[in-house]
């Protein structure tokens, strides 16, 4: 598990709606990225401004073949194979 605090509102609000989605959210942080699942948002009134600590389960790395798979191609019909 991984554990971030942030006093940006707008942040805290983005990983609330992630968690209440269930959708990944990703951290970037000291030039470390981070993606995965919110598990937990916590107020800390520990300061004199608003921090939220928020804990995520990263999601496992895409293997190199998954990752390496192409999207499939559109293929329209021209006028002389319809």
């Amino acid at each position: 598990m991984f554990t971030y605090e942030t006093t940006d509102r707008k942040e805290a609000r983005r990983f609330r709606m992630a968690q209440f989605n269930g959708r990944p959210a990703t951290i970037r942080s000291a030039g470390a990225t981070v993606t995965g699942r919110v598990r937990a948002i916590v107020e800390s009134n520990a300061g004199a401004t608003a921090a939220w600590v928020v804990t995520i389960v990263p999601d496992e790395p895409k293997t190199a073949a998954r990752a390496a798979r192409r999207a499939p191609r559109l293929r329209f019909a021209t006028e002389d194979e319809v």
